[in-house]
């Protein structure tokens, strides 16, 4: 089998996609932006080979790459990056290289475009927040009208919480329309709630693997007011958000991925949405979940996600049993030129036995995510929530 990995070396982890599948005895061809030399070793043993392009924003170069691997190596079984900013680029060049075993350009909209998943997600019975793709201000007006402030307003395309507002009054409005007039933005009514995932490895025939949920404060909040970032992976999936979940695979038509569907479980009741505890679709996003949470279900899970990946792509079925064991697995991360009452020393003396893993953030993640890091196991929510605490608290 020869499997093309584009941008394997972004996040640094995913080497461990790359390894689980050379295991499986496949063919594994990287095609990134980062020079050979300056990959980890971790990556370069895992590939069979590595093409170096200077931006894979550039279709010509990237398409030249698989022209390259297709030559030499034969047959392309799958193009993949597991990676939500190459999407596109992955669906575009499978269906130029009749790569069937993934997403093909024409119908990536449907899992890319915020205004499209929602016929999706009616299909699925999941109650989703009204949306008006934004074409003027009065036809803003008109939905503000129905809804009432507070909105949301961001990218129909778009990763994460990135160039995402909240618009709270008419004077916010304007001043929108006159800052942002270049990107196709959509407006959905705000919805309280925190944000619950359902994080998935499904086979051919969508049905899942492995599965698992996360859970954290609004991803708008993190991003625009800067705050601190808590997110902590449960030991087990709620059977209401399971049940949405697996829904909502089947609707979108989605096989043979690592899906990622966040949804808010409401905080406050919403008129035609639901009452308190009550889930709402949020988005779909179908490739695992950022940051470190692919780690944090491994920890919650006893298990490792990247091997159930790789098996799934090369056996089409699960061949790792269930551990049977679970725990909670938390993410807590602190910003730069804050005081905190607990030293970075005290987290270590601490926690010590219990931290999986402390780095600092990648440059780029630091906006959302935070600058530095921790992970820990912990036995309950209590656990959780203490640790949260002790991180994060400040002078």
């Amino acid at each position: 089998m020869n499997f093309i990995f584009i941008s394997p070396q972004f996040p640094k982890h995913y080497w461990k996609f790359c390894d689980r599948l050379k295991k499986n005895g496949v063919n594994v061809l990287g095609i990134g932006d980062t020079p050979f030399n300056e990959l980890h070793e971790e990556l370069k043993n895992s590939l069979t080979e590595y093409y170096f392009v200077t931006d894979l924003k550039d279709y010509d170069a990237a398409f030249k790459a698989v022209a390259f691997f297709s030559f030499k190596y034969g047959k392309i079984d799958w193009i993949e990056s597991n990676n939500e900013f190459w999407l596109e680029l992955d669906a575009k060049l499978r269906t130029d290289f009749h790569v069937t075993t993934g997403e093909q350009f024409e119908n990536i909209s449907r899992i890319k475009n915020k205004s499209e998943m929602k016929k999706y997600y009616a299909l699925a019975k999941v109650p989703t927040a009204r949306l008006h793709k934004i074409t003027s201000i009065d036809a803003a007006q008109h939905f503000i009208d129905k809804v009432g402030y507070p909105v949301i307003v961001k990218p129909d395309v778009g990763v994460g919480a990135n160039d995402t507002y909240k618009l709270s009054n008419d004077e916010e409005l304007k001043e929108f329309f006159d800052e942002h007039i270049d990107v196709q933005y959509v407006m959905e009514e705000f919805v309280t709630g925190d944000t619950h995932s359902y994080d998935a490895i499904v086979d051919s025939n969508s049905n899942p693997l492995f599965e698992s949920t996360s859970i954290w404060d609004s991803a708008l909040a993190m991003l625009m007011q800067q705050v601190d970032v808590s997110i902590y992976t449960a030991d087990s999936v709620p059977e209401k958000l399971r049940e949405l979940g697996r829904a909502t695979v089947k609707a979108f038509g989605v096989k043979s991925r690592f899906v990622h569907l966040e949804f808010f479980k409401l905080t406050k009741a919403r008129k035609g949405l639901g009452e308190v505890g009550d889930f709402v679709g949020l988005e779909v996003n179908m490739r695992p979940a950022g940051g470190y949470i692919t780690e944090m279900m491994n920890v919650a899970n006893y298990t490792d996600v990247y091997k159930i990946w790789a098996d799934m792509v090369t056996t089409d079925s699960r061949k790792l049993p269930d551990s049977g064991q679970r725990c909670y697995c938390v993410f807590s991360s602190r910003r730069d030129g804050l005081n905190y009452v607990h030293t970075h020393e005290e987290i270590l003396e601490r926690y010590g036995d219990k931290i999986t893993m402390c780095d600092r953030m990648p440059e780029s993640m630091g906006a959302s995510m935070g600058n530095q890091m921790y992970i820990i196991k912990a036995a309950d929510k209590v656990a959780v929530d203490e640790f949260i605490k002790f991180v994060q608290e400040k002078i």
